[in-house]
């Protein structure tokens, strides 16, 4: 069985990390979406949370499940017999950084490989940081977000510009 793992902050998921995702369930036997703890982030989401829209957004993807970790990726992807880790690359400027990361997880986990999945055309500009962004400033964000979370997430950006306190 080939088993992948897709990690990132996912504060929000995105329609772009959605695409990848369900792109990446075709691939692989099995895919995980781990949700990373990233100490130089600040989320707007808890982990339970962003873990809770993962799973409503990836409903019907039946070989997609979701987890969370706060530790090496490479550990993670060895404990749960991962073969590769599947990352989304928006611009060159993703790649630089993905390749150096993706080098990493190679000398901890030899066994590991990496895929870099470039986004579609109309995700290419979109991130979590510009979504909380163009949400804080009332956007309509109907193309950005999966229709399971908008709601939701619209009302956590209200109640944090109410206290003037966006976290990127």
């Amino acid at each position: 069985m080939k088993i992948a793992v897709y990690p990132g902050s996912f504060d929000p998921v995105t329609n772009g990390h959605l695409n990848i995702i369900e792109r990446a369930s075709k691939l692989f036997d099995r895919v995980i979406v781990c949700v990373m703890v990233n100490c130089e982030k600040k989320p707007l989401f808890s982990l339970e949370e962003r873990e809770d829209f993962l799973r409503r957004v990836c409903a019907h993807l039946p070989n997609v499940e979701i987890d969370s970790f706060d530790g090496l990726l490479a550990e993670y992807a060895k404990e749960n017999h991962c073969c590769t880790i599947i990352k989304g690359l928006r611009a060159g400027s993703d790649f630089e950084k993905e390749f150096q990361m993706a080098m990493i997880n190679r000398k901890l986990n030899p066994a590991l490989e990496s895929l870099f999945l470039t986004a579609e055309h109309q995700y290419m500009y979109l991130s979590s940081s510009a979504v909380k962004e163009m949400g804080f400033y009332g956007a309509d964000l109907t193309d950005f977000l999966p229709p399971q979370i908008l709601e939701q997430f619209q009302q956590r950006i209200r109640n944090t510009s109410d206290n003037k306190e966006i976290k990127k």
